[in-house]
């Protein structure tokens, strides 16, 4: 079966964190037709890498943290706008410009829980969140952590709670009804099972 071909890419909207673009391309049938793609890449690493077979690179890291002292699985609620309320997640966030996945893990863990990276055990980068809408990619990330959670790292535009979690607990928050983020449903299941 031939792959649509995309034709063009216009810019429509950029912010800070997030643009939008309007590809143009021809179905399979050859037809002409329209997609709305949200990215957090610029104009120019697009083009390169639809149209030049440019490099992709991953946009963020996201966080299976286990807590060393205590066993319990790394969660935080944050509030997120689009939902206009609080949401059970991973801790994660993007790869600024200059770093990569390696040096955005401590960081990020850091940032969003005050807890300390002590090992990485596994990562599987390029891992796409809603392809039908994006073309967003993270590096999933397994690893252990120390200390207290904390809020003192946060930014001003962060709304987090940060919260150790045992598998009774995973077990309740899978049953009552809270927003959960797909990667966190799953996670949560996996260390219930005790697959973690």
């Amino acid at each position: 079966m031939e792959s649509p071909k995309m034709e063009r890419l216009t810019a429509l909207a950029k912010t800070r964190f997030l643009s939008l673009y309007d590809a143009e391309y021809k179905n399979r049938k050859g037809e002409p037709k329209h997609w709305i793609i949200a990215s957090r890449k610029s104009y120019e690493d697009l083009e390169n890498l639809y149209f030049n077979h440019g490099e992709e690179k991953t946009d963020a890291v996201v966080l299976v943290a286990i807590h060393q002292e205590t066993h319990q699985l790394v969660l935080i609620r944050q509030f997120r706008m689009p939902l206009n309320d609080f949401i059970y997640e991973l801790p994660a966030g993007l790869i600024d410009e200059g770093e990569d996945a390696n040096s955005t893990i401590g960081r990020e863990l850091r940032e969003e829980t005050g807890l300390e990276l002590i090992e990485v055990t596994h990562l599987q980068d390029k891992l796409y969140l809603s392809a039908g809408m994006t073309d967003e990619s993270v590096t999933l990330v397994y690893c252990t952590c120390k200390g207290a959670v904390s809020t003192e790292y946060l930014e001003a535009d962060e709304t987090i709670e940060p919260i150790l979690v045992s598998k009774e607990e995973a077990q309740k928050i899978l049953e009552s009804g809270s927003k959960l983020d797909i990667k966190t449903y799953l996670v949560l299941q996996q260390f219930i099972l005790g697959m973690l």
